[in-house]
């Protein structure tokens, strides 16, 4: 089975727009779930609901795929599983390293939807020797000395940094000097690297942040129509009412890459597949 370390996603020769490719996962996702209940087509109103996008968006971006469905039929479920997968690069086989095995990072190892969307938990990595040998999720934990060690024989270009924020840089920095190209960030510090490296960063307290001023933004709006007054004009143009507010900043944005540079979705955090 061919390895990521050999072969990457067609996307991006195909020139596919990097929106087109953060919806991809959500329409897998849809059609996985169509496909588990055996239904064999979908309507692009249907499939657009599932996906939560609306259906103009989502025959746009099923264009760039080569993929028209058929007027008064839809689109073939099982083929569209097959292609899509095969623009994200999920035919084959992507090993993942993971690094910081605390809680967070233990939980990742234990989570069922890495094998079932391609990718294989290759090794566990953490500083503390006492974690050494010790299995997580039925994987040894071996010693972050062995790191480079660990890329090499398994084939890694992926990987997870679930350190502590003060490790982050340098987990990363060994990371990418192993020769890993792609990493998946939950440690709440924005990461420097060099160009050919994809970062994705996953910080829930900025997500849990915004939520908390969509929940204060009803809030206001409630309390303002209780009063039989229109909500304060801060709120009527989506900010903070308080005068001098930001937006959330709790550990970082969902930008990588060197200096700080944005992410594929520019400010918006990655998220973990359902």
């Amino acid at each position: 089975m061919a390895t990521g370390r050999t072969h990457r996603p067609a996307t991006r020769s195909r020139g596919i727009p990097e929106a087109t490719v953060a919806r991809l996962p959500l329409y897998l996702r849809a059609l996985t779930a169509l496909s588990e209940r055996s239904v064999p087509t979908v309507s692009s109103e249907e499939l657009a609901a599932a996906a939560g996008v609306n259906s103009a968006k989502l025959r746009k971006d099923f264009s760039y795929l080569g993929s028209y469905g058929t007027r008064g039929v839809g689109y073939d479920v099982e083929y569209l599983v097959y292609q899509i997968s095969r623009e994200l690069g999920l035919t084959q086989d992507w090993p993942v390293v993971i690094v910081g095995i605390g809680n967070l990072g233990a939980a990742l190892a234990g989570y069922g939807g890495f094998a079932s969307r391609g990718f294989r938990v290759a090794a566990l990595i953490d500083a503390d020797p006492a974690m050494t040998g010790k299995p997580v999720a039925g994987i040894p934990v071996q010693h972050s000395d062995d790191l480079e060690k660990i890329i090499e024989e398994d084939g890694v270009s992926i990987g997870v940094i679930a350190t502590p924020a003060g490790v982050a840089q340098q987990v990363c920095d060994r990371l990418v000097a192993a020769g890993v190209t792609s990493i998946l960030n939950f440690a709440p510090t924005v990461l420097s690297v060099p160009d050919g490296v994809d970062v994705r960063k996953v910080d829930l307290s900025i997500e849990l942040q915004i939520l908390a001023f969509h929940e204060q933004r009803k809030a206001g709006e409630e309390a303002g129509a209780d009063s039989g007054t229109a909500p304060p004009a801060a709120y009527q143009a989506g900010e903070p009412a308080a005068s001098g507010d930001s937006a959330p900043s709790g550990g970082g944005s969902a930008a990588g890459g060197k200096g700080g540079r944005k992410g594929p979705d520019g400010d918006v955090p990655a998220v973990m597949p359902a």
